[in-house]
């Protein structure tokens, strides 16, 4: 009878545990977890703060029982791992002081991620400063909630589990700041994505605070320092600055780490040592996108790799394609989704970029309810691959973002975006869906029928001496404006063309960037040298407001 060590449950975990049961009824299959909990639902953790989730209970996902009695797994929580022997294949774990051995055929290690805290002067002796990733880490902060009542949090970190404690600490009554070392929230999008949840984040209260880290801790944790001597003060204070593989049994025992010290393994998860494998937040992937290797630290992926090392272990060859990193995250009413690489990253990488922006409704605009989606695609501008996208507004963006991952995964590229074939009524969706839309763009983009600029571009063509026309109406204008600009409406353009001077370099814009693709087309079949500015005037007054003039 073959005997299988897992260690670690969660996702990675518990999905190759029961998988394996699945798949080999006769096999000894033994799950160590550390920690109290096996199966939880950590990204759940944050809601429970605010009581959007109402009950603790509701975050435990399985019990060591009810895994016994249906898949006959022999769970032991509180059992850490201390030591692999590879060559005797054993492993020594350590139980209330007490150790014991216990012997393998096949080891999988599902570790995961534990939180990276930077080295900070006073962080030893402060006392109120917290992490999540677990269930008893959501127990310290609930009970400094309940003893302290805190007035005042500050949370270190403004990725995604960053904003959800933002939100939720907010939810809770309490005053939050929240503070970002790179130069805008949500780093894994890009800038002017961004700028939407940050808006969102300040206009609900939360003090958004960028470019700058804590560098220490006064008063037993009661104060915090900032890179430029500003002092904060705080009752309670989150770091959510990141997390790095938990590896160091693995290296203990042998096994070749890679990227920032995460596991190396193979298509099939077998590490550098045979019959050792590992899964989940802890090991190298590959960006499957770029072939790079990549540390991706996702619930999907994990549960996905767990399945698939069951199925390897158990002789179904299946082989670990590698991530595209698709993620999403709400703050408040705002919601922020991407899927593969940002603009930024495929620029750092050397590869052909070209980015569109459109503005489109969750459904169809008629139809009450509609909210704006605004979505960002990156690809490359010659073969058409798709690198990534992003996509922020009220509702609709999950549907967006699932799809270009999808289409990502199934190798499309943005000549068949247009061609994506979508349910809809006037509830649900658009005849022109915002997928469909951005190929559209983009094939535009391709095929020569438009040149753009970006936002960031702007100024520098304006310094080079283009002129800049927006062809909004005269109303749209009262709420806010471009300075400098020369203003004639789409409708009266034609009639007005002589006002415009064919040597003269000419940026296009409206509100969207709908209006101003077609101002774009009718001066260039005039003769006239005109760019769209991709986005137009509502990503340009989401991003930089100080720049523009209001009335």
């Amino acid at each position: 009878m073959e005997k299988v060590i897992i260690v670690g449950g969660v996702a990675g975990g518990m999905s190759a545990a029961t998988r394996l049961r699945r798949l080999k009824e006769e096999a000894e299959i033994i799950i160590f977890e550390k920690g109290p909990y096996v199966s939880f639902a950590n990204c759940g953790l944050p809601y429970y703060v605010s009581g959007e989730i109402d009950q603790r209970d509701k975050l435990l996902v399985q019990t060591p029982e009810a895994l016994h009695d249906r898949f006959r797994l022999d769970v032991r929580p509180e059992h850490e791992v201390v030591d692999i022997d590879s060559k005797n294949k054993t492993v020594t774990v350590r139980h209330q002081g007490e150790y014991v051995t216990e012997t393998y055929d096949k080891l999988i290690l599902s570790p995961g991620a534990r939180a990276f805290i930077p080295p900070i002067s006073g962080l030893e002796e402060a006392e109120s400063v917290y992490t999540v990733r677990n269930v008893p880490d959501l127990d310290k902060i609930m009970q400094r909630i309940d003893e302290v009542d805190p007035q005042r949090a500050v949370v270190v970190g403004a990725g995604f589990i960053g904003i959800e404690m933002a939100e939720n600490l907010k939810h809770r009554g309490i005053a939050v700041t929240l503070i970002e070392k790179a130069p805008h929230v949500l780093p894994p999008l890009d800038e002017e994505m961004a700028a939407f949840i940050q808006n969102e984040l300040t206009d609900k209260g939360v003090e958004v605070i960028t470019s700058q880290s804590a560098v220490a801790f006064k008063d037993k944790g009661q104060t915090i320092v900032l890179e430029d001597g500003t002092e904060l003060s705080t009752d309670m204070t989150v770091m959510s600055v990141g997390v790095q593989p938990e590896s160091k049994l693995a290296e203990a025992a042998g096994v070749e780490l890679g990227l920032r010290g995460g596991i190396l393994v193979d298509e099939s998860y077998q590490t550098s040592i045979k019959d050792i494998y590992a899964v989940g937040d802890a090991i190298v992937v590959k960006n499957q996108i770029t072939g790079e290797d990549a540390l991706i630290s996702l619930a999907s992926p994990a549960n996905r790799q767990g399945r698939q090392v069951a199925d390897n272990i158990a002789g179904v060859k299946r082989a670990n394609q590698g991530s595209i990193g698709t993620a999403i995250v709400r703050a408040f009413e705002m919601t922020a989704a991407s899927a593969g690489l940002n603009e930024r990253q495929v620029t750092m990488a050397g590869l052909p970029v070209a980015s569109v922006h459109t503005l489109g409704k969750d459904h169809a605009g008629y139809y009450p309810g509609a909210t704006d989606i605004t979505l960002k695609l990156v690809f490359d501008p010659t073969s058409g691959k798709i690198y990534g996208a992003q996509a922020v507004g009220i509702k609709g963006v999950d549907k967006r973002i699932d799809i270009i991952a999808t289409a990502i995964k199934g190798g499309l590229t943005v000549y068949d975006l247009p061609e994506l074939e979508f349910t809809y009524a006037p509830p649900f969706g658009s005849a022109k869906d915002p997928v469909n839309m951005a190929g559209y763009a983009a094939l535009n983009i391709m095929e020569g029928m438009s040149e753009s600029i970006q936002w960031h571009e702007l100024d520098s063509e304006l310094e080079k001496g283009a002129i800049l026309l927006d062809v909004r109406n005269a109303s749209e204008l009262e709420a806010g404006r471009f300075p400098d600009a020369l203003n004639i409406p789409l409708n009266d353009l034609r009639d007005r063309m002589h006002e415009l001077n064919k040597d003269q370099a000419y940026i296009i814009s409206c509100r969207s960037g709908q209006r101003s693709y077609i101002g774009e087309r009718i001066l260039k079949q005039a003769g006239f040298a005109v760019k769209n500015l991709d986005g137009a005037y509502a990503l340009y007054n989401t991003v930089k407001p100080e720049d523009l003039i209001y009335v």
